[in-house]
């Protein structure tokens, strides 16, 4: 790793947080996600392996999404579904209004339930889901606020259910590859986004697999992937004990 990646950088804060982020970049940012994603998180793997066999076998599939920002990966598991004849309840979680308010008012007929709140408000109130999941939200937060969604999770968690929170894994090759493959379209499909930026700033941000198994509660499994993948991952009312 090159010296900027042999640790997390935790002090510096992806512009798109900032709450006084111009709205119009902040509103392109969202509108960008889904291609984005779809590149680099492979969110169709996570349907096949986890989404998809358990939809199959309920019939009341409950699943929330937390830090779902512009919405996209709720939309493409709503599409996923829909089109293979399965139905599930699912939950778009935000504590950013404006990541909400943009979100609902693009979903396109998907269906999704849209909630500006926190995790722990959700497990106040008694909500419990068969899937809890999240995307790209783990190298935002900082220890005290991981430990927090991490305890929430498993309580949101239904008997049985599963915890499945992916991330980018910083890299040199992260890096790297996200640079040159942003500058290409940074003038075009990106222009007047935060993407490119708060892209590499996230890669700076973010763990490394060994970093996050070192850190992670009792019960927990953390994954490594390609490109640049990792999951943290727990699952069932076994990993309770």
């Amino acid at each position: 790793m090159s010296p900027a990646l042999t640790a997390r950088d935790v002090r510096t804060r992806e512009l798109m947080d900032d709450p006084h982020a111009d709205a119009r970049r902040l509103a392109r940012t969202y509108g960008r996600f889904g291609f984005v994603n779809a590149l680099v998180s492979r969110p169709g793997m996570l349907y096949r392996r986890d989404i998809r066999p358990r939809a199959e076998r309920s019939r009341s599939l409950r699943i929330l999404d937390v830090g779902a920002g512009g919405g996209d990966l709720c939309r493409l598991l709503a599409w996923r579904l829909r089109q293979d004849g399965l139905d599930a309840e699912i939950t778009a979680l935000d504590a950013d209004e404006r990541a909400i308010r943009w979100a609902s008012a693009h979903d396109r007929g998907a269906g999704i339930r849209y909630r500006c709140a926190l995790t722990t408000e959700l497990v106040a109130a008694g909500e419990t889901y068969d899937v809890v999941l999240s995307n790209h939200v783990l190298h935002h937060l900082d220890d005290a606020e991981l430990r927090t969604v991490l305890s929430d999770s498993v309580q949101l968690a239904a008997s049985g259910g599963l915890v499945s929170h992916q991330d980018i894994a910083r890299s040199r090759t992260a890096h790297l590859l996200f640079a040159a493959a942003t500058w290409a379209v940074s003038g075009t499909l990106l222009a007047d986004s935060f993407i490119r930026e708060d892209g590499l700033i996230s890669i700076r941000r973010s763990y490394t697999v060994a970093e996050l198994a070192a850190i992670a509660p009792a019960g927990w499994t953390v994954r490594g992937g390609v490109p640049s993948r990792l999951e943290l991952r727990w699952e069932g009312d076994h990993a309770r004990s």
